[in-house]
């Protein structure tokens, strides 16, 4: 079953263009909101450069996070869609690691990392960009 913070966390990272959480990671602000959250995770995301059109490839990861903003345990793919080359799928497979590596631990506001502490959230990197 997927929580309501599960759930938003998948259409943040499908939203277009930056929202406001993005922003305050970038000052150096701590977190404050589950938006917030999810905004930062996808502004570390960068999807591999591609010759062609979108491959349709998705990537669903489960993870949880401390309160210090780092993540609890190892973070899981539940859910794997392939598609383009072999070499286009290592290069978004090794995109999608490295948006995890680079955007933790998360700078989170006292409250808020409370609050999602050992809570699992799910990821969903999805390579539908128009040309």
């Amino acid at each position: 079953m997927i929580t309501r913070a599960a759930a938003l966390l998948v259409l943040a990272l499908a939203l277009p263009g930056p929202p406001g959480g993005a922003a305050a990671a970038e000052r150096g602000a701590p977190l404050e909101t589950i938006r917030d959250v999810f905004a930062a995770l996808r502004a570390c995301w960068r999807p591999p450069a591609r010759p062609e059109g979108p491959t349709g490839m998705e990537v669903t990861v489960r993870l949880s996070f401390r309160r210090d903003g780092s993540v609890l345990g190892q973070p899981r793919i539940t859910y794997y869609k392939t598609g383009g080359t072999p070499e286009q799928q290592q290069a978004f497979r090794t995109s999608v690691t490295a948006a995890l590596a680079a955007c933790t631990p998360l700078a989170l506001s006292e409250s808020l990392g409370s609050a999602i502490a050992g809570r699992p959230l799910t990821l969903r990197f999805s390579d539908n960009r128009a040309t």
